[in-house]
């Protein structure tokens, strides 16, 4: 009984001491599950990096130059020496035409030389002719002339004058001899170049390509009947299609906002996305005039093509670097709420900013250049600070949150 009255003792001891600390402990649980979580927000950090604002345009590759390979002269297609795919260095024979009247008309040429040439033989010794038979004329009046001065009387003057007479027209005769001998070799000079004429236009015969490149369609076959290529003949046939390749041309349409960012010699990248590869570019020249059906300024792109991996009609991309920034301040998009100045350089926003303690701090930027997912901070923010980005409704100044950084910070 003693024993059991001591416990009893214990216990009434003990009691008010365990209900005391679970009072303590449910009121200090209570306390706990009453204060307000820390809510987790997404942030990134300010970094410093290039940006650049470009615009991607499309178009499709041109050759350098490319011809229908006409025949100056009609005849019949003898031979032909290139079919479709065939590269070409520049005056390689591609075609030989046949025309039969232009061997005859050559030869009846060549005749025509000969009896020019012939007629001045001839008209040589007219003049040899008459100019002997004007020094005999001539010294026959001079010896008559010294005996009248000498011994007057002695010969009749009829005779004096008769000799006269003869030594002007031998003369005369001389001068009409010469005047014949350059007119037949005039002769001569028309009858080489009409020979001249024919055998150039005989060498039109001979096709040849103008400059290097492939042959991307043929028109005709062996006989073949091929007209002149000639203005007034329409219907004339072309022999071959010839493309200069080696070099390709991007014609692109540049929006009139973004002509005064372009300028001859500016490099740009050239994707094209059937080959899954990039090329290098050169603004190679423009209009310099804005059309007015799409208010645009063709710009062409030059494209060296030395492996001939590109082909003419393939579709291809380029980003023209409207604006370029070195070593900006750069925060996501998302980051920043702008106000009603927003995207004009100089415009200024607002950032949620994660302090050192973990506590949001609401602070104004000035934003410069912005791309499709950064925005430049010219003033306010330093580098390395992290910004709230995403939905920042129901956050506010001073509060205490849990940052989580997040991958945003790639790209431009």
């Amino acid at each position: 009984m003693n024993r059991n009255h001591r416990t009893a003792q214990a216990i009434l001891v003990l009691a008010p001491l365990l209900l005391s600390t679970a009072c303590g402990t449910n009121q200090k649980a209570d306390a706990a599950s009453a204060a307000p979580a820390k809510p987790t927000v997404a942030v990134a950090k300010v970094t410093s990096e290039d940006l650049s604002r470009d615009l991607t345009l499309t178009a499709e590759f041109r050759p350098w130059q490319e011809i229908e390979v006409m025949s100056k002269v009609s005849g019949y297609v003898k031979s032909i020496n290139v079919d479709i795919g065939d590269r070409v260095t520049q005056g390689q024979l591609l075609a030989t035409l046949e025309v039969p009247e232009m061997t005859d008309e050559t030869a009846r040429a060549k005749a025509g030389v000969q009896r020019s040439e012939a007629q001045v033989a001839q008209a040589r010794d007219e003049v040899k002719r008459a100019e002997s038979g004007y020094q005999i004329a001539h010294l026959s009046y001079e010896r008559l002339a010294g005996v009248v001065k000498s011994r007057p009387g002695l010969v009749a003057q009829q005779e004096v004058d008769d000799a006269h007479a003869k030594d002007t027209s031998a003369e005369a005769q001389v001068s009409a001899a010469r005047s014949n001998l350059a007119a037949a070799q005039q002769q001569v000079a028309v009858s080489q170049a009409e020979l001249a004429r024919l055998d150039t236009m005989f060498a039109y015969t001979r096709v040849t390509a103008p400059f290097a490149g492939v042959i991307s369609k043929r028109y005709a076959n062996t006989g073949s009947m091929i007209q002149a290529g000639t203005a007034s003949q329409t219907q004339a046939m072309p022999l071959v299609n010839l493309s200069d390749n080696s070099t390709l041309r991007l014609i692109l349409p540049v929006p009139e906002s973004a002509v005064p960012t372009v300028h001859v010699g500016q490099q740009v990248d050239v994707r094209v996305p059937t080959l899954h590869r990039t090329f290098p570019g050169r603004v190679a020249r423009f209009t310099n005039k804005v059309a007015e059906a799409t208010r645009s300024m063709d710009t062409e792109v030059d494209v060296r093509n030395p492996g001939f991996v590109l082909i003419p009609g393939m579709y291809a991309e380029v980003d023209l670097s409207l604006q370029k920034t070195l070593r900006a301040l750069a925060v996501p998009v998302t980051a920043v709420d702008m106000d009603a100045e927003a995207g004009k350089a100089g415009a200024a926003g607002t950032v949620l900013v994660v302090d050192s303690q973990n506590r949001l701090e609401r602070r104004p930027v000035t934003i410069g250049m912005e791309t499709s997912n950064r925005i430049e901070i010219r003033s306010g923010l330093r580098d390395g600070e992290l910004l709230v980005i995403g939905n920042r409704s129901g956050l506010q100044p001073g509060q205490e949150v849990s940052p989580k950084l997040t991958e945003m910070n790639a790209g431009k």
